[in-house]
């Protein structure tokens, strides 16, 4: 089982970023898939969620408007779309899956917010 991002990078604010979680070992269509953030210091925080038909999304109020969530199911892999990136934005950016008891993260990637 493996959930591997990538995407991430050094971008300065207002830019913007496509982050992309690939799937394996698992049938990632039956899972709720999600974007996590880390930033130094602070707990890990949900920043977007899609069910596994992708009609219902949910952003956290920090990021909607700017990021968007998708997936294709047929290629097992998430989607997250970061336009208008402000420092703030600066985490480590984590993939999750989630279904029924099973649950598994990615090892994360970095996205650094600087001018």
């Amino acid at each position: 089982v493996q959930l591997v991002e990538s995407g991430g990078g050094l971008v300065q604010p207002g830019g913007s970023l496509r982050l992309s979680c690939a799937a394996s070992g698992f049938t990632s269509s039956r899972y709720v898939m999600s974007w996590y953030r880390q930033a130094p210091g602070k707990e890990r925080e949900l920043v977007a969620q899609i069910n596994r038909d992708g009609d219902s999304i949910t952003y956290a109020d920090s990021v909607k408007g700017r990021f968007t969530i998708s997936r294709d199911n047929a290629k097992a892999t998430v989607y997250l779309q970061m336009n208008s990136l402000q420092p703030e934005d600066t985490a480590v950016y984590y993939c999750n899956a989630v279904y029924l008891i099973f649950g598994y993260w990615g090892q994360g990637t970095q996205v650094t917010v600087s001018s």
